[in-house]
């Protein structure tokens, strides 16, 4: 019984540790895996077999509502996932997570103990192991959003400098991803989607739709917004833009003040957590000693 135990423990494992692998490298293709475990250089199709193990594992853990896959696949693409078949990868990890995490550890932590404990044990591992992908990818999205907003005013600017000297909105925006690829690469990369989504024949204004709905970023929906205005009524873009920049400069101060403005609460709450009660017994240690010697003598 051990053995088998031990033996499904280890397939668990492996199996985990593969979807991992997958979900944590996304740009890696099936074609990827294959040559580098054949050491082929042949070109060859997408793993099929893989595809159809985790469409068939996902299923398990789709949701029936298609606004909710809906929204899990945008929130995949703004965590930086633009796999086609990212969505089910995700599902399927979760699903592998979620049996394999009791699997795993319930030998190792309630081997000894009642059945309760063990069927208590069972469920909140499943759970841990099918809702901690999902705090993972929410994390990596807010993260990808806090590296695109960082850089954001300064490639507004860039895009007044680009506009004012003469160039077209398409070409600033090519210039822009240009001058970011060393300072701010995934922005730049974002840059220069929406001019290869232009030049596929897209209209600029799903072009910078796409580019909201990728980066899930409100000061990206303003600067679509006010483009899409200042297309359709004719106004000048230099002149939005340098006042979009500005206004999106004052966002990003006014957010530097509010955080600077939280570090007292946190310190307080530290200081009387941490360094008061060390303060009481540096203060009050000594006339302790003192009244406990006094007493007892």
């Amino acid at each position: 019984m051990e053995g088998l135990i031990l033996a499904a423990a280890v397939l668990a494992v492996i199996a985990l540790a593969v979807g991992l692998f997958m979900f944590l490298n996304p740009s890696r293709t099936g074609a990827d895996r294959v040559r580098d475990l054949t050491g082929s250089n042949t070109p060859v199709n997408e793993d099929a077999q893989l595809q159809a193990v985790a469409e068939r594992l996902a299923k398990l853990a789709n949701s029936s509502n298609e606004e909710e896959q809906s929204l899990l696949r945008l929130k995949m693409i703004q965590g930086g996932y633009m796999h086609r078949n990212a969505l089910e990868f995700f599902n399927s990890i979760r699903v592998v997570a979620a049996i394999g995490a009791p699997v795993v550890l319930v030998p190792i932590f309630f081997g000894g103990k009642d059945l309760i404990w063990t069927i208590g044990g069972v469920v909140v591992l499943a759970a841990a192991g099918y809702y901690i992908p999902q705090g993972i990818l929410d994390g990596r999205v807010a993260a990808r959003q806090k590296r695109l907003l960082a850089p954001f005013p300064d490639s507004l600017d860039l895009l007044v400098t680009s506009v004012e000297a003469g160039l077209g909105l398409d070409a600033a925006f090519r210039r822009v991803a240009e001058e970011l690829k060393s300072a701010a690469p995934e922005l730049s990369w974002e840059y220069m989607l929406v001019n290869q989504q232009t030049s596929a024949g897209m209209t600029r204004i799903e072009a910078l739709k796409n580019l909201e709905k990728r980066t899930g970023l409100a000061e990206v929906k303003q600067l679509v917004n006010m483009l899409t205005q200042s297309e359709r009524f004719g106004t000048s873009i230099a002149r939005s833009l340098r006042v979009h920049s500005e206004n999106t400069r004052a966002l990003r101060m006014a957010r530097a003040e509010e955080e600077a403005a939280k570090v007292s609460p946190k310190l307080t709450v530290v200081m009387i957590l941490f360094l008061l009660p060390c303060l009481i017994v540096v203060l009050l240690g000594p006339a302790v000693v003192q009244i406990k010697n006094n007493l007892l003598f």
